[in-house]
């Protein structure tokens, strides 16, 4: 018999609950012919004998009582498998909007921003474009800028530095490469920086940081990098100051229509407070000097 046979179980738990074809019928929306066949086929693919057949309806044999003991558990456990399926699709859902730079930080820090003990999901969601969010496509939104319209509320969180890194080996006092994002895609100060410099020499470009990081990490050349994530990452090497220009404050902003949520509410004081305990790798002053 192939135990995966589930539906068969499923209708032999309602002939023997209900004591014959009639009712299974009833309760399945199935005809009794076809239910009385399936049960002879499953006796044939147990080798077993299930039932009693009698005029007043269907009992149990022996070996019946034995496999409805087994199916009823396995009925439960089933239930247990759906009940828990629902509940996790009808808990709510936090929708978490950054940068793709911001991202790599939450990211590495989930376990400060949600538990598997939670009562509710988050979606992390990544877009390079300008936060908006009247149009409700997230709950809380990381921006650079406090927006100056829409139904939303801001708190300002920690000060945000940018410095030139390059890799390990790298040799910045002799090699002049520069690897920077495109003109095209560079929305923020830091990311067209290298390309406003008369003197920079770029050698590589990209239309995605995440790219850039990684260029710069396999020793391309030196690029701007937010310094929350070069001073945590052992391959990148500063090649100069913070760049003191690019200095801002970042910002954590709520749709106010949704900051009353308890678990809105929970994960914007969670990401606040995890902002706060990395201020000084936000700001450039965790102790990394450049080479």
């Amino acid at each position: 018999m192939k135990v995966e046979n589930w539906d068969d179980l499923r209708l032999f738990l309602h002939v023997a609950e209900q004591g014959g074809l009639a009712g299974a019928a009833e309760k399945t929306g199935i005809s009794a012919p076809t239910i009385g066949r399936r049960m002879l086929a499953l006796e044939r693919a147990t080798g077993r004998a299930l039932f009693v057949r009698a005029r007043t309806g269907y009992e149990l044999a022996p070996d019946g009582h034995v496999l409805l003991d087994r199916v009823r558990a396995m009925y439960e456990a089933a239930q247990d498998i759906a009940d828990w399926h629902e509940t996790a699709h009808s808990m709510p859902i936090v929708r978490l909007l950054s940068d793709t730079t911001l991202s790599c930080f939450t990211a590495v820090s989930l376990r400060h921003l949600w538990t598997p003990n939670d009562a509710f999901r988050v979606c992390f969601k990544t877009c390079e474009a300008v936060l908006d969010l009247t149009h409700r496509d997230a709950d809380i939104g990381l921006t650079a800028e406090r927006p100056e319209t829409g139904n939303v509320a801001a708190r300002r969180s920690v000060r945000v530095a940018y410095a030139p890194y390059c890799a390990q080996g790298f040799d910045h006092r002799h090699h002049s490469n520069w690897v920077s994002l495109g003109t095209d895609v560079a929305n923020q100060p830091w990311k067209r920086w290298a390309f406003e410099q008369p003197d920079r020499f770029i050698t590589n470009w990209v239309n995605c940081p995440r790219m850039m990081f990684d260029l710069v990490k396999a020793g391309a050349g030196i690029g701007v990098v937010p310094c929350f994530i070069g001073d945590s990452d052992p391959a990148f090497v500063r090649a100069g100051r913070v760049i003191e220009e690019l200095n801002h404050d970042l910002w954590i902003v709520l749709h106010d229509d949704e900051r009353g949520r308890e678990s809105v509410r929970t994960v914007a004081d969670r990401l606040s407070a995890l902002l706060a305990a990395n201020a000084a790798l936000f700001s450039g002053s965790s102790g990394r000097d450049p080479l």
